[in-house]
């Protein structure tokens, strides 16, 4: 686990609060989405996971504590045995792994050190990036999901083998300043935009920050922060026009949260590098079958 570092009063103060504002929307959204799920099932839906979805929940929010990232193999797993449709997939990918993220958040912020101006901007670009891009994706037909994600996966996936391939820097600043600062923070809004569709955060975000100058620790307390503000905001969308899947997304839920905290434990004694080279895999398998699903959609008659 990366070491904390002493903080000054007013970056403690600036801390604070984000932790409290943290623990503020994560309440606020547990509230809501466990209203939702009692109309959810009155209408007669299922939301009881099943023992397969609870496992997909606790391997993929083990690895996306370890920066790995959860979309691309929650995706894979699921595409794997058809347990959701596909136009469901950004839905409940955000809905689901909203509150492992802020476990995450909470873990990382405390014990990295970041600036935290640069910390409250990035987090503030990716929220209004997925405010923006939400709405729309979750009235997207199925077709357009698996187009979007298909070519989402393939840039992804680039990024991951560019992770695995170049020697990150292990030193860098804490904080961003001038021309860098406003890159990472146009960066982090578009990142955010394309959550909406089911690509992760992480991984782009991870080399983003390397490349403007960063220790590639501050990663870790960016991208988690930026998701665990972006998601609940995102998930209420699809929650609302039911573009998700409740049983599956609280599957993710339910086995993910406790699966952040053992992956926080047990952080140094992974090769984390052969399970990213798999992950790489994974993620250009389901990339090419979700674009050869679009074409086959492409080729339905009209309804």
């Amino acid at each position: 686990m990366p070491e904390s570092a002493p903080m000054d009063g007013a970056a403690f103060d600036s801390k604070t609060v984000l932790l409290v504002l943290l623990g503020v929307v994560g309440a606020a959204f547990t509230v809501f989405w466990i209203a939702m799920l009692a109309r959810a099932r009155k209408r007669g839906e299922r939301i009881a996971p099943s023992p397969y979805e609870l496992v997909v929940g606790a391997i993929t929010d083990f690895f996306d504590t370890l920066g790995i990232g959860s979309f691309a193999t929650t995706t894979a797993l699921y595409r794997f045995r058809g347990t959701i449709d596909d136009r469901l997939l950004p839905g409940t990918l955000n809905v689901g792994h909203t509150l492992p993220t802020i476990a995450q958040a909470f873990i990382y912020t405390t014990i990295i050190k970041v600036e935290m101006a640069t910390l409250w901007s990035m987090i503030a670009a990716a929220v209004a990036g997925a405010l923006l891009g939400a709405p729309i994706v979750a009235r997207w037909p199925r077709r357009n999901i698996q187009l979007g994600l298909g070519c989402a996966l393939l840039v992804l996936c680039a990024v991951l083998v560019y992770r695995l391939l170049w020697n990150e820097p292990t030193t860098g600043t804490i904080g961003l300043s001038g021309g860098m600062f406003a890159l990472g923070v146009v960066g982090n809004f578009v990142l955010g935009a394309l959550m909406t569709i089911g690509v992760g955060l992480y991984g782009p975000c991870l080399v983003m920050v390397s490349m403007l100058g960063m220790n590639p620790q501050t990663g870790f307390p960016i991208m988690m922060g930026s998701c665990a503000f972006l998601m609940p905001s995102a998930s209420v969308s699809f929650i609302r026009q039911q573009s998700y899947s409740p049983r599956a997304a609280l599957g993710l839920t339910l086995a993910g949260v406790p699966a952040v905290f053992v992956a926080a434990h047990w952080f140094e004694s992974l090769d984390l590098v052969r399970v990213k080279w798999i992950v790489a895999v994974v993620v250009l398998y389901t990339a090419v079958t979700l674009l050869v699903a679009a074409r086959r959609e492409s080729k339905k008659p009209a309804a």
